[in-house]
């Protein structure tokens, strides 16, 4: 592969006692960079990219990222071992901090592809993907699961997995505390109707010690993330960092023991505009970026004014930054 000449250095080993998880179709470059300016020990992860997408799409597409992002890892989807360790060499290359292998995503057109949750059913398969790509990395490769999968959803088959995985080279597991059905429910029902089983995460975290546990799954706020870090090592927070990400405005003060100023919803956002004049320079359309700041005022006055301008006006292909500054000013300094 030809790698373009400004490759970003890697920023070297990094803390899961926070991350925003992998969402597809949210946590893109512009997503990640507008998190970045509200934490910046938070551990951020990629979209999903398959090993596909990457060996024969534009992979520079896919492996882009703001030199801002750091602590940063990327998500393959995957099942063939020579190819995953093909794309970890990629993603390695391009300055990520971490390489996380998708086994817990329960979609049907991941299952049609031989990856994502269904390999929790081959933990063979999946130690084999790992060991391969812990031979051709330094960084660490780390594994997304849920706590089983069907009827195939014992303890005793969770903590199999997790040793032959961990066996493999895998130090880090990020548990989605739900088993996943692969029948008859949407991914958006597998991420709420299944219930939540954090006594198993904190079962595999008692009989392995010596591993990384990260719980994912119905974690809301800062409260419940302090509470779980007294028995786990790491906690994934989703969809409540996306639709409300102020959230991480105290990340670093509460779960990273740093003593800096958090900023303002507003000072957050001048510090964003020259990252959204520069990409709008480039032909990036408004509201690729302004997407993912509609619920910056979450729970604030003027809210809602907020939203409704950027959806309605952000989409035009001549949409400029002053939308991003009328908007701003139906909420209170």
């Amino acid at each position: 592969m030809n790698y373009p000449s400004n490759i970003h250095e890697n920023s070297g080993i990094t803390s899961h006692r926070f991350c925003v998880a992998p969402m597809m179709d949210w946590t893109d470059r512009h997503c990640r960079f507008f998190h970045r300016l509200i934490s910046q020990h938070a551990l951020l992860y990629t979209e999903m990219v398959t090993t596909g997408a990457l060996i024969h799409g534009d992979h520079h597409r896919f492996l882009q990222f703001n030199n801002e992002e750091h602590p940063l890892a990327f998500q393959l989807g995957g099942s063939n071992p020579p190819e995953l360790a093909l794309c970890a060499k990629m993603v390695e290359d391009y300055g990520y901090d971490e390489v996380n292998l998708n086994v817990g995503c329960p979609s049907d057109r991941v299952q049609n592809g031989r990856f994502g949750a269904c390999l929790m059913l081959e933990p063979e398969l999946v130690a084999d993907c790992v060991a391969a790509m812990c031979a051709v990395v330094s960084i660490p490769v780390t594994v997304k699961s849920r706590i089983g999968v069907d009827d195939r959803d014992s303890y005793e088959e969770l903590a199999l997995f997790t040793e032959k995985v961990a066996s493999a080279g895998c130090k880090t597991f990020i548990i989605h505390a739900r088993k996943a059905l692969l029948k008859g429910l949407s991914p958006k029902q597998n991420r709420e109707i299944p219930p939540l089983k954090y006594d198993e995460v904190y079962q595999l975290k008692a009989e392995f010690p010596q591993l990384d546990i990260i719980l994912n799954g119905g974690v809301i706020n800062l409260d419940q993330t302090e509470s779980l870090l007294q028995r786990l090592d790491g906690v994934m927070v989703g969809r409540e960092a996306y639709q409300n990400p102020y959230l991480l405005a105290d990340v670093d003060n509460r779960i990273f023991n740093t003593s800096v100023r958090s900023k303002s919803r507003h000072e957050i956002m001048v510090l964003l505009m020259p990252y959204i004049e520069e990409q709008l320079a480039q032909g990036v359309r408004l509201n690729s970026i302004t997407r993912h700041v509609l619920g910056l005022f979450h729970g604030q006055p003027g809210a809602r004014w907020w939203r409704r301008h950027l959806s309605e006006n952000a989409t035009g292909a001549n949409a400029g930054i002053n939308v991003v500054r009328d908007a701003l000013a139906f909420t209170v300094h």
